[in-house]
């Protein structure tokens, strides 16, 4: 019986550790050949030497459980060493398949007190290397597709986080790629359907250096598994990337443990129409201010409170 992704390659960012670590292995395990790719920096705010041990260990760990895999320590925050990338795995597989992009990095801060430099940082790693990747994979398949003149197999899994649906108030840079990550992966779903490819998001839980301080009241369960382990995660990423996921695209699914919740786009909630040509700002004041009034202050997204954890 052969395994559902065998014969198709992968690439995965951010994948020396935690998620993509969990993500790399999984795909690995469902039958993929996957590059590895891994700044190896130790500090999760993006400070510290790089290094290719992380990705390398990885790899390693693909290969002798009888996998293919080779590691890859470019920056995807770098246009060019993003196209090294995607070129990496056309050279070593012939093709590319899957795209997952998890590489990132954290640097919070109260927005009244954030500099520019982490502003700037977060968005690069976490926005600019989504699309830098995504570029060249898209790229790859459209060339493909129109050589052949039918649709070609891709699949790309990015990664928000729900920071980007309910806030998050220390971590205004995190939050606002998160949420940029979601349009551009719907955009890109939109463009790509055509060749064949599709593009989906997921904004995962998972116990993690990058959540450590998110985590820090949850504690591990003394028997059973842990809800918050990356390996709940790496499942739907697997499948997503797989044949059967064929029809879905453009779709945002939060994921952790046992649990995955597919959120829908942002519906209107309510619809006022002006009495006259246009609004005033005495009839809005007439018509906005009760509604308001009406609604709890710290009123948040209804997904968001389907999907709180009982602290343990």
């Amino acid at each position: 019986m052969s395994l559902p992704l065998e014969g198709l390659s992968a690439i995965v960012t951010g994948a020396g550790r935690g998620l993509g670590r969990a993500e790399a292995l999984e795909l690995a395990r469902l039958g993929a050949r996957v590059v590895v790719n891994d700044v190896g920096v130790p500090g999760r705010d993006g400070s510290g030497a790089a290094s290719a041990g992380p990705a390398e260990e990885v790899a390693a760990e693909i290969r002798a459980a009888g996998g293919e895999a080779l590691a890859h320590t470019g920056d995807v925050a770098d246009f060019a060493r993003a196209g090294e990338l995607v070129g990496a795995a056309v050279d070593a597989f012939g093709k590319l398949d899957v795209l997952v992009n998890n590489a990132g990095i954290l640097r919070d801060r109260m927005v009244f007190s954030m500099s520019e430099d982490e502003w700037d940082s977060v968005i690069r790693v976490h926005l600019k290397g989504h699309f830098n990747t995504t570029r060249f994979a898209a790229a790859h398949w459209r060339k493909r597709a129109k050589a052949s003149g039918a649709p070609v197999y891709g699949r790309i899994v990015n990664t928000a986080s729900e920071a980007f649906l309910a806030g998050s108030a220390g971590q205004p840079n995190y939050a606002a790629a998160k949420g940029g990550i979601v349009g551009l992966t719907t955009s890109t779903a939109l463009a790509l359907a055509k060749y064949g490819v599709t593009a989906n998001v997921i904004c995962p839980r998972a116990r993690t250096r990058m959540t450590e301080d998110v985590f820090a009241g949850f504690g591990v369960p003394g028997d059973g598994p842990d809800p918050l382990a990356a390996e709940h995660v790496a499942p739907l990423v697997g499948y997503l990337a797989g044949p059967a996921a064929a029809r879905i695209n453009g779709q945002l699914v939060v994921v952790h443990g046992g649990m995955v919740a597919i959120v829908e786009r942002p519906r209107v909630r309510a619809k006022f129409d002006s009495a006259q040509d246009t609004f005033d700002y005495a009839e809005l004041d007439a018509l906005l201010t009760p509604h308001y009034a009406e609604r709890p202050a710290d009123e948040t997204f209804a997904a968001a409170e389907v999907l709180t954890l009982k602290r343990g």
